[in-house]
């Protein structure tokens, strides 16, 4: 199979997030201001609480931190018990391998976070918000605090805030490190002071969140996308995008592309663009082929070229929620966090896996026994089979233990683990075979592209 040759795609450069990201000195109040920063709070202001809610609603905005659920209708969920406080907490716990683009957010415009929280958190009726950050993003804080500060300086934070009797204070909470604080309920502990354990559920933090109280927990980019609606109304934003995948979404893109970075895309896009067009991933280095692309993060299931370009019924496979997930786990994938990690024919899928088993096991808290010893256990075979010490019985009980994870635990951190494995056995089992059948061969060439991009079969009147 030839390299791929280049092909011309339309652009389409619509930008609501990253718009003026470019722009010198955006991190800062006053250039931030001086290019529209902070309008939405305005316009805000001059709404009730539920009529933001009904714009995010018809906006069809969707969690932007993996799981994708409809932000206004988890808004709406949110309990309101006389003379209880409520919270909105900012979940910027951004620990999933593969993905970095809440991190850009907050460090090149950082007051568009800031600006959606404040409108959040009046829809909300949150006077003390909180945004929790990855432990390894020290620097960002100092980051964050600055532009807070400058936002309570400038009268948009604090008490009795333009006049309207809101109060709201942000406050920054540092994580020390752990991913299984990106589970919402988990993070709730952590910004307790507690041990990082998710909390079965329910009762959900809608109802009784942290202290006890009612809490709704966002994503950086979903906190963000809220000043595009309010500034453009939920139904402008709405007709951006297709189907139930409205707005923009910003794509972490990383492996082994030409141009790694931070992406807007609108979803109308199709992944072989978005891999192969010069304004975003720009190819694989070095002419090479690719073999492999995991879409969403790195807990999302790993799909071979064949399956990435297009969907098993051979149509065209597009950069959003539905058409990702196309053809469910058996032949699809899912958008997740916006993680995009490329392979090359270059790469070994074992090994990759056993790099995110690893990772797995490392980060699992404990508190359930098929996560905590079922990760484990598919590292050691993992590391087994990459390293020629593997048997074919092996592959059977990687798929064994995978099906005794997923679904069995309290939080999705056992789902994120099973799901990579399960999907590598599926698509690339015959590389896993290789690597048992040759064991020496192995340790010094990995398996290459094979079939994995050759074009599916589809059957006639599929």
């Amino acid at each position: 199979m030839p390299a791929r040759a280049r092909t011309k795609f339309r652009y389409m450069a619509l930008k609501l997030l990253l718009e003026h990201d470019k722009v010198e000195g955006i991190r800062y109040y006053d250039a931030y201001r001086k290019h529209g920063g902070y309008r939405s709070v305005e316009k805000a202001f001059k709404m009730t609480p539920d009529e933001i809610v009904e714009e995010v609603k018809k906006s069809g905005l969707r969690g932007r931190g993996g799981a994708g659920f409809p932000t206004g209708m988890k808004w709406s969920f949110l309990a309101k018990p006389e003379g209880v406080p409520r919270h909105l907490v900012c979940n910027a716990d951004e620990s999933e391998p593969g993905t970095f683009k809440d991190r850009y957010l907050m460090e090149f415009i950082p007051h568009l976070l800031i600006e959606g929280l404040i409108v959040s958190s009046f829809a909300l009726g949150s006077n003390m918000t909180y945004i929790y950050i990855r432990g390894e993003y020290a620097w960002i804080v100092d980051i964050l605090e600055q532009a807070i500060a400058e936002a309570r300086n400038n009268g948009w934070l604090g008490k009795n805030i333009l006049g309207t009797g809101f109060d709201c204070e942000i406050y920054v909470q540092r994580g020390a490190g752990a991913y299984i604080c990106g589970e919402e309920t988990a993070l709730i502990e952590s910004l307790e002071g507690k041990r990082g354990n998710p909390r079965i559920k329910p009762p959900f933090p809608a109802v009784q969140g942290l202290w006890m109280r009612p809490t709704v927990v966002n994503n950086v980019e979903t906190l963000a996308a809220v000043v595009p609606i309010i500034n453009m109304g939920g139904e402008e934003y709405a007709k951006i995008g297709v189907g139930r995948s409205t707005g923009t979404k910003l794509m972490s893109a990383c492996g082994n592309i030409n141009n790694p970075g931070v992406y807007e895309i609108d979803m109308t896009i199709s992944v072989e663009e978005f891999i192969f067009s010069d304004e975003y991933c720009g190819g694989i280095p070095k002419g090479k082929r690719l073999k492999a692309c995991i879409p969403g993060g790195s807990s999302v299931p790993i799909l071979p070229a064949n399956l990435l370009l297009k969907t098993a019924k051979g149509e065209t496979r597009y950069m959003n929620y539905e058409s990702l997930s196309d053809g469910g786990f058996a032949t699809g994938s899912m958008m997740g966090s916006g993680g995009f990690e490329v392979l090359d024919e270059d790469q070994c899928v074992v090994r990759h896996t056993m790099s995110l088993a690893r990772f797995y096991n490392h980060e699992s808290c404990g508190q359930c026994s098929p996560c905590r010893e079922g990760t484990g256990w598919m590292y050691k075979i993992l590391k087994n089979i990459e390293y020629g010490k593997g048997k074919m019985s092996d592959i059977d009980l990687l798929w064994d233990i995978q099906r005794k994870i997923e679904g069995n635990t309290i939080c999705p951190l056992g789902d994120a683990a099973a799901w990579p494995v399960a999907a590598a056995i599926r698509h690339f089992r015959d590389e896993f075979e290789w690597h048992v059948l040759n064991p020496d061969e192995s340790q010094t060439r990995n398996y290459g592209l094979a079939h994995y991009a050759d074009p599916v079969h589809v059957p006639a009147g599929a």
